[in-house]
């Protein structure tokens, strides 16, 4: 396999409704397009993180001749800003990144033969496209992802019951007090995410990099989830698979990690619902796999697309 591989990057123009402007996507492509491999598309984080954190799964080009590509979705990163549209309830919704991961399927001319990889709310995203029986998708990865918002934050209350007490009474105090932007209630964030989110001390710089991007413009973040972890009030309250899963028809690879906040009960209904799928668990991991176990999962993923 070569050790280095060609990358383009480009943006996609497209028109995206009551923005009175063209908007663009930008995105990255680690291998040949035209090689004859079936290319694999990665939906990143968030909403609002960026796809610096999914970079190294262009490992799989490297490895395994997989043509990789990752996008800025709109609203962050390298892709156009829409800062005036935070708190716009009837505009940041789903369906916004539903039409622009059609559209850059079909202008990178891929639509008609495509496997899809998508963590945390990138895995709702590839799961909803998904069960939405859309263009060429051969294989799904879901990586990390709740089937529904409810499971999401019951679970997060459980995870918070394993933290430090100290960390309980200060994450309740600031929540009492009014104080969750302060340092003292961000600190608290910080030791959850060390437990549930990375494991990997320091934080690895890409998903670093996203998450200082989200800081910078959390119009999307603020709007679809909210303003505080522990507190979902966005667009995505009330966002559910359960009904639709069962129309997933590719065959799909759903994982997550033995510490991670998509815990056990939030995945079991994509397991319990998807016609054909294969769960795996990482043992050493939490929310990014990618970076905990990254030889594990990586071998994991691209066996799964060979099949």
């Amino acid at each position: 396999m070569p050790e280095t591989v060609p990358t383009t990057e480009g943006t996609m123009t497209w028109s995206v409704p009551n923005t009175g402007r063209e908007c663009q996507t930008w995105y990255k492509v680690h291998g040949d397009l035209k090689s004859g491999v079936r290319p694999l598309v990665v939906l990143h984080g968030g909403p609002g993180l960026t796809s610096d954190y999914v970079a190294p799964c262009s490992i799989l080009t490297t490895q395994r001749s997989i043509p990789v590509i990752i996008y800025d979705q709109i609203g962050n990163g390298r892709s156009t800003h829409l800062p005036e549209k935070m708190g716009d309830t009837t505009f940041w919704t789903e369906q916004v990144f539903l039409d622009e991961l059609k559209i850059l399927l079909i202008h990178l001319g891929i639509y008609e033969d495509y496997d899809l990889f998508g963590n945390s709310w990138g895995g709702m995203l590839a799961a909803r496209h998904a069960a939405r029986q859309a263009g060429g998708l051969k294989h799904l990865v879901i990586m990390s992802s709740p089937a529904s918002l409810d499971l999401w934050i019951e679970n997060q209350k459980v995870l918070r019951r394993k933290l430090p007490q100290a960390v309980q009474d200060t994450l309740e105090k600031c929540e009492r007090e009014g104080m969750t932007d302060s340092k003292e209630y961000q600190d608290g964030i910080n030791v959850y995410s060390s437990h549930f989110l990375c494991t990997v001390d320091p934080m690895p710089e890409p998903l670093k990099a996203s998450f200082e991007a989200l800081v910078k413009d959390p119009s999307v973040y603020f709007t679809m989830y909210g303003q505080n972890r522990f507190n979902v009030t966005g667009t995505l309250r009330t966002w559910s698979i359960l009904d639709d899963a069962s129309k997933i028809s590719v065959p799909t690879l759903l994982t997550n990690g033995a510490m991670d906040e998509a815990a056990d009960s939030c995945v079991h209904p994509f397991f319990k619902l998807i016609p054909r799928v294969k769960w795996v668990q990482f043992a050493k991991s939490s929310h990014m796999a990618h970076f905990e176990e990254p030889d594990l999962f990586f071998n994991v993923v691209g066996e799964f697309l060979k099949e």
